[in-house]
């Protein structure tokens, strides 16, 4: 550990005593940890949040998302949509322009064009980019007769004027827009640098990349030339430079942030829950009055998921298979005692849809309370009044507690549930593949609409291809998601999305547990961190005082 800021020292003294003539002392340098690393910088590999945040900082798109998740202008400074959805026409900002780097001509940053996003959003299509993100546009925009994405399904008109011609409407398409598959990158860099643009970024965010040293730490450095300002003409960003380290170890963080060596810490494990909250989810006072602290209901959905594919089933009678048994399991939890005592009151209980209601949605769907009575009622029904009920629940490591606390709750109603725990690269491959029945899950909204947590449960999206894990298909459901696609009114889009989770929940391919809030924590001096339901870090208006 003395190493790695002994190391961190030296980068700081020789980055930033060759930008600035300021004492080292005075250099305003935002430091946090990212425990899980960082495993690509370029866009297109965008697919962790860890990954989201540094590419946020070095990159933008057309448009982005404030901290009230409300889109506006980004690198587009205006758009219109034609009156059928399918044309969306960007006018965009002038004198943008990309970071200066030895790609361009003299090292000096050119401007952003057009023709600049045509050739971005056509290398996230390419399939030989590999690029996880290429679904934000296949299946939306313009195909040819070969059923190929157009020629002129990304088109510019001019250096500043670009045009996206969808196959036909999709509402939320400006929200997919603002997610890093979206953000621009130059061909110089992309084909200068290859498959090491990872490691070699250029955009035209708020932050230049200068050093990383994969496993120990990543600096960005303020760009001078940013084009954004704050509402009072003054540059952005306000910091000198940003300072990523990679502590695995979670408690160590934790100590880290502590004595404040970190400025920023996201998320709390475990051990450091009851340090900081009480069981009722209230923030203890003299944690408060040593850090800021931030609670909020983020976009994630934690469920459990069971397999409905009948030809993943050699006994096509399995419990799993019968909606009462489904039901049952669901009425037997006490969501609101779970998130009391295993989460310290972190958490929304999951007694509604899958989409987080608190956050994206009007409609309060009717899901599963506490009711072992109805739980008791339904197993007899279903055949298992008098013999017993055996199911095996799969989860991963850091859900072992929680898969120990239904285990009980079950058990209380004669259902013998074995808990099988893998690491959750394998648990993810078990469930894509449909090798396991009953499992646990969780979806954090790629983007600001509930058409992004239903498209879970359409017919056509089965897993591994797609996100429908449970294999779950409805016609009537499938019917509404494909009509709310192409719908323009916005209250009619959002009726069907509540008749779809309303079916959804009455159907059961899964249980909601709970829809999480997340704990994060700053130095006092940190200033202008403002929190977001999307868990997203937004650092070009941060200030350390």
């Amino acid at each position: 550990m003395q190493k790695v800021i002994l190391w961190l020292s030296i980068i700081s003294v020789t980055v930033f005593s060759c930008k600035t003539k300021k004492s080292n002392a005075n250099y305003k340098i935002f430091r946090y940890n990212e425990t899980q690393g960082i495993g690509s910088l370029d866009p297109a590999f965008a697919n962790t949040p860890p990954n989201m945040w540094a590419v946020n900082q070095i990159f933008n798109g057309l448009v982005e998302v404030d901290n009230q998740l409300a889109i506006r202008p980004s690198l587009a400074e205006s758009w219109t949509i034609s009156r059928d959805g399918r044309v969306y026409t960007f006018k965009l900002k002038k004198g943008v322009f990309f970071h200066d780097n030895e790609v361009f001509e003299n090292g000096k940053g050119r401007e952003v064009t057009a023709y600049d996003f045509v050739y971005s959003f056509k290398r996230i299509v390419d399939p030989k980019t590999e690029s996880r993100g290429s679904w934000i546009f296949n299946g939306k925009v313009k195909t040819n007769s070969l059923g190929a994405i157009a020629d002129d399904a990304f088109k510019a008109i001019g250096d500043y004027t670009l045009q996206i011609t969808l196959q036909q409407p999709f509402s939320p398409f400006l929200k997919l827009l603002t997610m890093p598959y979206g953000f621009v990158v130059p061909k110089e860099a992309v084909e200068k640098y290859g498959k090491d643009f990872r490691t070699h970024p250029v955009g035209t965010g708020p932050f230049y990349f200068k050093i990383w040293n994969e496993g120990s730490t990543l600096v960005l450095l303020k760009n001078l030339n940013y084009w954004k300002t704050d509402n009072v003409g003054v540059k952005l960003p306000y910091l000198d430079g940003v300072q990523i380290s990679f502590i695995t170890d979670e408690n160590m963080a934790f100590i880290n942030f502590n004595q404040k060596k970190f400025d920023f810490l996201s998320g709390i494990n475990e051990s450091s829950r009851d340090m900081i909250i009480d069981h009722d989810g209230i923030i203890k006072k003299e944690f408060a009055d040593k850090f800021k602290v931030q609670k909020l209901l983020y976009m994630n959905t934690e469920y459990i998921g069971f397999q409905l594919d009948t030809s993943k089933y050699i006994d096509k009678n399995h419990p799993i298979l019968d909606k009462r048994i489904r039901q049952a399991l669901n009425y037997a939890i006490d969501r609101d005692e779970l998130i009391t005592y295993l989460r310290n009151g972190l958490g929304i209980p999951g007694t509604a849809g899958i989409v987080p209601y608190p956050i994206l949605f009007k409609h309060k769907i009717k899901g599963y309370y506490y009711n072992p009575q109805k739980s008791t009622e339904l197993l007899k029904q279903a055949g298992f009044a008098k013999k017993k009920l055996h199911l095996t629940f799969y989860t991963t490591p850091p859900y072992r507690q929680i898969a120990e606390y239904l285990q009980k709750s079950w058990g209380k109603l004669g259902i013998e549930v074995k808990i099988e725990v893998n690491q959750a690269a394998t648990h993810r491959s078990m469930a894509d593949k449909g090798e396991i029945k009953f499992f646990r899950a969780s979806w954090i909204g790629d983007y600001l609409d509930p058409e992004n947590y239903l498209a879970l449960f359409y017919g056509n999206n089965f897993a591994p291809k797609g996100p429908n894990k449970t294999h779950y298909k409805n016609s009537t459901f499938d019917n509404l998601y494909e009509e709310a696609q192409t719908q323009n009114d916005q209250d009619l889009r959002m009726e069907n999305y509540s008749k779809m989770d309303q079916l959804m929940m009455e159907e059961a391919p899964i249980i909601v547990l709970f829809y999480d809030e997340l704990i994060r924590l700053a130095q006092n001096n940190v200033q202008g961190l403002e929190p977001n339901a999307m868990n997203m870090l937004f650092l070009e208006s941060v200030k350390l005082n």
